[in-house]
């Protein structure tokens, strides 16, 4: 037996053992009931002595333990008995044990003590007393890895709140998707090897995709060891910790956990060690190691199964009753049951989920009860009969099946009968049913199928059903239970899941709503968009610098509460992103216009009927703002959040498709910089490469249809996307592929000509240059035909307006500048200066005239700010800014007389710094121009490596300073000894006294004071020889070199090289990437150089400055097209779009590897079809053996007719018939459906449980129900509610004397006794159901023996459109009925209900209508039409007491009838706690089944849809 917790008497050192944290403090270990106290559940710790005592048992940091061990004890109660009783029964060990099942050792101290008013009998709810548990914690066990658990001991009045809330905020677990309910065998048992991994593989990939909770009964035995493998398989084959997450909890009787014991800690177990031992545990249960949770339930009692039973039923109970809110979807959680094998517990807990509406799976093939069902699960229930059923249980319990009583079999078969007819509740998964390969797909299935079988209103069944698939992210199931032809979506009704799909990021659903038909120009709102930011991933570096400008704008206009995303704050986040040369995407609303957001978007969740988020698209047209291009703002949202596939979707729907995936290449480029995980960067730059290919191969495409139009798209002005271009996108991001791409250089090499031909040679245009009048022979060739002519004046315009020209011309320029100002500091530099000197003033003006324009030109309206930010961002324009100051610093200086030779040195250094300028001039050329990109790239690299460097010259130095020489005081000589010599000793210079074998005297300074020589080093003063130690300085010098010359220089030159090589290797992109700014630059600057250039600038002063004429914008690299032209190239770039996405795909086709998949896949389902082949193959035989027994039954039926035909006319007597076969049930019916008809007796009346009461009926199948079947064991407990109004009731006990009094059959004073069926049987002074046994005596909870009478008015009118047209469905009219849902009740029903004596209207309808409207609706129903007049099949009805009413519908044909306008009106003024409509007539309405039955036959009667 096991030990009993914390009763158990154990010395501290083995205290410490179980649980260490407890050490020896007594304090912890109370013993007296007096030492626990009561708290109220859900209540925080507020004992700081508590506190201060645990706080000393886990190190600073562990809050979340310190929170779980002072919320638990609080809240969460175990139970002990308080009370020892000896039992008759005796210990496994033979010892004497209390009627709760532990030893008197294992009790408290004061439970063995004679206690004076709790009585001899031993009472549970007297005797055991609830206590603050005690065993809580992580669970680790012992030898089987490193996996933890989590676990509690609870009581087993636990409230279910209490353990969701436990589950949920404490243990860290997210709200499940759906609840798995495994149940079955507690005992193990054999499974088919096939079956057993179908089972184990689909269990835990419905739990993996959807995100569910498995709830088994947590031991290592029977379906929970089934369960707890798979779950253990699963996560060995997952390659990520966070993959193999299966939330699996184990709810199991803590009084029959083997090892319980080691369980326990006061202060929680941190991990508590359990050891599974199976061989020892005997009639307990060890806990299954690969079960996540372990919620322990405890009575009080030891060694009794079953006892979690209660808790676990009200525990999943609440659990689904809980909505769960994710990604703008509510649902409420669906739990399913699993059933695999099981005995009569096992058919208690199926028969009661069915009951509930719980749907269930039965795995056929795993045994006893699971194959019992499933054997007749395709039977009608008139032929599931006590023979039927006792024969399936001598198969499958030919172990117990003499355990069986007749009173058993009765009541297995009358719950077999009622789960059976719930057919819409129960899936059979068989083992190769063709559409049920995976169990996965049968649990998903049953759900659905559940649902879609679940009464509702309207379409919200439908609305329900994808939404599950939604939160269960199964698209699959989705295409093939949802979107079939039984319902029709309309596109707007997607929009609310639309929604869901995008923020809970489940790009197949996006794709499967598309093809559906959702359009996202309707789907797409301001709103819309506004909420989708709103629901952000916190964790996303977009959502973070969206926060930051939020509080930028609270701190400027210094308010307190936080402003609400708007568009314009996610415009100001994208501009930053995008660049500055892209326009806001969403304009900021003017403070006098109407807020563009009408509702407040931030709070919208979508519930159940999904209204909230529903109330985005249903609204007046006039309020609803659409966006300018809602696929570019669904894109964006999207690709800020690094969502490949989801972006992937809606690119593949965008119309400026080059534009849009050049944004996004840009903007994933600039999260990338800033973004902290190494992951997501290369996540984000990998995508941003993949949008630059997509960018690349959509203008391959085009360019090779149409190279004109190609040209035309890199330089469109996109009017979505910031009015850019897609050339300028290409440049922000650095997509040097693109910018590289032949189509682009191009049509750059096109601008660079001008309007000239391409193929003129260089020495052509230097030739013309020099010599304009060549312009006028045929040596120039232009593109356009007017330039054609050799006499055309425009030419000369032409030519000299190209940027080559330009570009040759500065050149040209900037030669004679150089020699110009060398000739000048070199010869001709005078005290005055000369005219020449004056000319380089002159020139060097007009260069500070053109950086000055460059700088303040602005033709798209930047800013100052902003062009100058843009101007000092190139490196060559911060170097002409150096250089023109050294200049004019030096020119200061040089005319001043007495700073005239500083003046001509530091012109010198201009001169320098303007021929560094030179190097610019060769980016032109493809052969020098990446060698300047890998000059400027080294030139970074010794930076780097003079920090390096630095420390060894420095620490040499100064040692070497320090030991030679003393004292030196000279600065200059200082910086030279720790400096300057030891950096020339890095190239060879080492100084002569070093060593001290080349010491002079004459070379130095003794004293240091001759200003051109060094101190000498510390010498003798004898014979002035050095005292240095010469080793020591050698060893210096010899490791100073061996580190700086072999090590630093050679990593500098392995730098070198690296850079190089990285560099050469892109050689052809870099130049054609940095030809581009080149080319813009001379595109776009006057024509004339310097000094000339002044004109120009005269000119642009004049017509800006004076005539005050806008800049002039170059048309050629930013061009707006006309709305017509601009239409028509967009389509042409869509359509080429489609056309490189087929053809993507096809490349993927004809990968090897994608063919490698594919051949395995169908090698797969071909061996799957296989298997299916062979079990299809055995049904075929079955189901012909099934069809021979039936021919050979109608055979044994018609040689029976013969011969008692023959018999009757006198041929052969009954002695000589032979016998024939008697009739045979069909007991296998493959596949097939068995067809329902009307139940032959009443079902409602025969519910096990009667309503409002905890009375059991006994049980009666369909077969015993008639009076005239014999059924000898029939025994029904008597029933009779007990009415507050005691006048309109017969009395509550059924005495003779009273019973007497009553005439049944006739009037009997107000009550009318008689029924609508004729005269009924009276027995005993009660009277019998007509219909039948109903499993209950006695009235129950009507009110009079014999017939109660009802009326139920059935009120229906036609249902319209606005226009007033009867709507149709199936070719035929729809109704509306009026349907009302009482107070504290949760269904609606037909406004009517029992007639009290001598009434002619029910009091539930006149609690609908006024008193003025009753004689008004009685002149309605004697104009109705009665539709039903006899017994309802109600669960009140009993042997003695049943209910008949009578149904009149009542109909408005005519819209503007009088009455039903006079009716509805009536209605709107009555009880406000009632709740009336008018509710589409249809199959699904949420009525009482009894009440569906009346409206069936309205719709009959009307000939109407149903």
């Amino acid at each position: 037996m096991a030990v009993r917790g914390r009763r158990t008497k154990v010395l501290p050192s083995e205290l410490n053992k179980v649980c260490p944290e407890r050490a020896d403090d007594p304090a912890t270990y109370p013993r007296k009931m007096s030492d626990f106290e009561v708290v109220p559940n859900l209540q925080q710790s507020s004992s700081s002595v508590s506190k201060s005592r645990r706080k000393a048992h886990f190190p600073a940091g562990s809050n979340e333990k310190e929170n779980l061990i002072s919320w638990i004890p609080e809240n969460i109660r175990k139970k002990e008995c308080t009370y020892f009783v000896e039992s008759s029964q005796t210990s496994d060990s033979g010892r004497i044990v209390c009627e709760c099942g532990y030893l008197r050792e294992q009790h408290l101290e004061d439970a063995a003590k004679p206690p004076i008013f709790l009585g001899k009998e031993w009472d549970p709810r007297r005797h055991i007393q609830e206590m603050p548990t005690d065993a809580f914690g992580d669970i680790h066990f012992t030898g089987l890895g490193q996996k933890m658990g989590k676990y509690v001991r609870v009581s087993s009045d636990t409230p279910p709140r209490v353990i969701y809330h436990l589950m949920t905020q404490h243990w860290g677990l997210d709200a499940p998707n759906l609840l798995i309910s495994v149940t079955g065998g507690a005992k193990n048992f054999i499974m088919k090897p096939r079956l057993k991994n179908i089972f184990r593989q689909g269990l835990v990939k419905v739990a993996q995709t959807t995100g569910a909770w498995i709830i088994t009964g947590g031991s290592h035995a029977g379906v929970m060891k089934q369960v707890g493998e798979a779950v253990r398989d699963f996560m060995l084959s997952c390659s990520s910790h966070k993959e193999g997450e299966i939330v699996t909890i184990g709810i199991a009787t803590w009084g029959t956990v083997y090892n319980r014991e080691s369980l326990i800690c006061p202060m929680g177990g941190f991990p508590a060690e359990y050891v599974l031992d199976e061989e020892n545990q005997g009639s307990l249960s060890c806990l299954d190691s690969n079960h996540s949770h372990f919620i322990l339930v405890d009575d009080g009692t030891h060694g009794r199964y079953g006892v979690e039973i209660p808790l676990r039923t009200r525990l999943e109970k609440f659990i689904s009753e809980q909505t769960k809110v994710k990604g703008g979807v509510a649902i409420k959680i669906p739990i399913v049951c699993v059933v695999l094998e099981g005995g009569p517990g096992t058919l208690d807990t199926i028969y009661n989920a069915i009951t509930n509406g719980t749907p269930c799976v039965i795995v056929e093939g795993s045994g006893r009860v699971a194959d019992v069902i499933a054997q007749v699960a395709n039977l009608p229930v008139p032929k599931i009969t006590i023979a039927v059923i006792q024969k399936k249980l001598s198969v499958f319990f030919h172990d117990t099946y003499d355990l069986f009583t007749e009173r058993k079999l009765v009541e297995w078969t009358k719950k077999i009968q009622d789960i059976v007819r719930s057919r819409q509740l129960l899936t059979i998964f068989r083992e190769g049913r063709y559409g049920q390969q995976d169990v996965d797909v049968a649990i998903l299935q049953a759900l659905f199928k559940a649902s879609r079988n679940q009464d509702h209103f309207g379409r919200e069944n439908w609305d329900h059903q994808l939404k599950l698939a939604v939160a269960w992210n199964r698209v699959d199931i989705a295409r093939s239970e949802i979107f079939t032809d039984d319902h029709e979506w309309k596109p707007t009704d997607l929009h609310p899941v639309m929604a869901a799909a995008l923020i809970s990021n489940k790009p197949e659903f996006v794709k499967l709503f598309l093809e559906q038909g959702v359009r996202l120009k309707e789907f797409v709102t301001w709103d819309t968009l506004v909420y989708l930011y709103d629901n952000m991933a916190p964790s996303c570096l977009f959502h973070s610098k969206l926060q930051k400008v939020l509080l930028e704008e609270r701190d400027h206009t210094a308010g307190s509460k936080m402003p609400r995303i708007q568009l314009h704050h996610v415009s100001q986040v994208l501009r930053e992103l995008l660049g500055c040369s892209t326009q806001p995407l969403y304009p900021k609303p003017k403070p006098t216009e109407r807020p563009r957001l009408s509702i407040p978007v931030p709070h919208i969740k979508l519930n159940v009927q999904g209204s909230s988020l529903r109330s985005l698209y249903k609204r007046s047209a006039g309020r609803v703002t659409f966006t300018m291009d809602p696929v570019r703002d669904l894109l964006i949202w999207a690709v800020v959040q690094n969502r490949k596939e989801l972006a992937e979707i809606i690119w593949a729907q965008s119309q400026d498709c080059m534009a849009a995936a050049l944004a996004c290449s840009k903007i994933l480029k600039e999260l990338a910089k800033e973004e902290e995980d190494t992951d997501t960067t290369d996540d984000m730059l990998a995508l941003a490469e993949q949008y630059e290919q997509k960018a690349i191969g959509v203008f391959t495409d085009c360019y090779r249809k149409d190279e004109e139009r190609a040209q035309k798209l890199l330089t469109r002005v996109s009017e979505a996307w910031g009015k850019t271009t897609c050339l300028q996108l290409a440049l922000e991001a650095k997509n040097m592929n693109f910018v590289s791409h032949g189509g682009v250089q191009a049509f750059l090499t096109k601008v660079w000509w001008g309007k000239m031909c391409m193929d003129n040679g260089l020495w052509r245009v230097v030739a013309c240059m020099l010599f304009f009048p060549l312009l006028y022979t045929n040596l120039i060739t232009f593109r356009e035909k007017r330039l054609q002519p050799v006499g055309c004046l425009t030419r000369l315009r032409a030519f000299f307006t190209a940027p080559v020209v330009i570009f040759l011309m500065n050149v040209l320029s900037y030669f004679t500048f150089l020699l110009l100002f060398a000739y000048i500091l070199m010869v001709d530099f005078q005290p005055s200066p000369s005219w020449r000197e004056y000319l380089i003033y002159f020139w060097l003006f007009s260069l500070v005239c053109e950086e000055t324009r460059q700088l303040l030109y602005d033709p798209e309206g930047f800013g100052v700010v902003k062009m100058a930010s843009l101007y000092f961002r190139d490196f060559w324009n911060k170097l002409d800014i150096c250089g023109i100051l050294v200049f004019l610093t030096g020119l200061t200086c040089r005319l001043i007389p007495s700073t005239l030779y500083p003046g001509r040195i530091i012109l010198s250094l201009a001169f320098i710094i303007f021929c560094l300028r030179l190097m610019h001039i060769f980016t032109v050329s493809k052969t020098l121009g990446p060698k300047i990109i890998i000059v400027k790239r080294m030139m970074k690299d010794v930076f780097f490596f003079l920090f390096l460097l630095a420390v060894w010259v420095v620490s040499f130095g100064v040692a070497k300073q320090a030991i030679l020489i003393h004292n030196e005081e000279r600065v200059e000589w200082l910086f030279r000894g720790v400096v300057y010599h030891s950096y020339l000793t890095i190239f060879g210079q080492i100084p002569s006294y070093i060593d001290g074998v080349n010491f002079n005297i004459d070379q130095c300074s003794p004293n240091g004071t001759d200003p051109y020589k060094p101190k000498c080093p510390e010498t003798n003063e004898d014979n002035n020889k050095p005292i240095f130690p010469e080793w020591l300085t050698v060893i210096l010098l010899c490791l100073y070199l061996l580190f700086t010359n072999i090590l630093l220089l050679n990593l500098l030159i392995a730098m070198f090289n690296y850079t190089f090589q990285q560099v050469q290797e892109h050689t052809d992109q870099i130049w054609k990437f940095q030809r581009h700014d080149l080319i813009e630059e001379y595109h776009g600057r006057p024509p004339a150089p310097p000094p000339f250039i002044l004109l120009n600038h005269l000119q642009i002063l004049i017509r800006q400055g004076l005539l005050r004429r806008p800049p002039m914008r170059h048309k050629q690299l930013k061009e707006k097209l006309e709305k017509n032209e601009e239409a028509a190239l967009l389509s042409w770039e869509m359509y080429l779009k489609e056309n490189y996405l087929q053809h993507q795909q096809c490349q993927e086709k004809q990968n090897t590897e994608q063919k490698i998949r594919d051949i395995a896949q169908r090698v797969d389902t071909l061996a799957e079809l296989l298997d299916l082949d062979q079990v299809k193959r055995t049904g075929l035989v079955e189901q012909r053996l099934v069809s021979l027994e039936d021919q050979v039954h109608q055979s044994a039926q018609a040689l029976r007719w013969i011969m008692q035909a023959l018999q009757g006319n006198g041929f052969g007597s009954g002695e000589d018939m032979p016998p024939v076969g008697k009739q045979k049930l069909k007991e296998v019916d493959l596949e097939g459906k068995a067809e329902e008809s009307q139940p032959l007796y009443h079902v409602l009346a025969r519910n096990l449980l009667y309503p409002g009461s905890h009375t059991l009926r006994f049980p009666v199948p369909d077969e015993k129900v008639p009076w005239e079947v014999d059924f000898p064991l029939y025994d029904p407990p008597a029933y009779s509610a007990d009415h507050k109004d005691m006048a309109v009731q017969d009395p509550f006990s059924p005495s003779l004397e009273s019973l007497l009094k009553i005439n049944y059959n006739t009037m009997d004073g107000l009550i009318d006794r008689q029924s609508f069926h004729g005269l009924y049987a009276v027995q005993d002074g009660l009277p019998l159901n007509p219909m039948g046994r109903t499993g209950l005596r006695g009235r129950g909870r009507l009110h009079c023996f014999g017939p109660n009478h009802a009326l139920h008015p059935v009120v229906t009118r036609w249902r319209r459109n606005l226009d007033g047209s009867i709507i149709r469905k199936s070719l035929k009219k729809m109704l509306e009925v009026l349907v009302a849902q009482y107070p504290l009740s949760d269904v609606w029903a037909l406004p009517g209900g029992s007639l009290e004596p001598g009434e002619t209207l029910p009091l539930k309808l006149k609690w609908i209508l006024r008193r003025e409207f009753w004689p008004q609706f009685q002149n309605l129903l004697k104009q109705g039409t009665e539709i039903h007049k006899g017994y309802l099949d109600d669960p009140r009805n009993t042997d003695n007491a049943w209910v008949e009413t009578v149904a009149i519908s009542v109909h408005f044909d005519n819209q503007n009838d009088v009455e039903m306008k006079r009716l509805n009106s009536f209605l709107q003024g009555c009880d406000p706690e009632l709740c009336i409509r008018w509710q589409v007539l249809d199959k699904r309405i949420p009525l009482h089944a009894n009440h569906k039955e009346l409206l069936h036959k309205v719709s009959a009667l009307l000939d109407t849809y149903y």
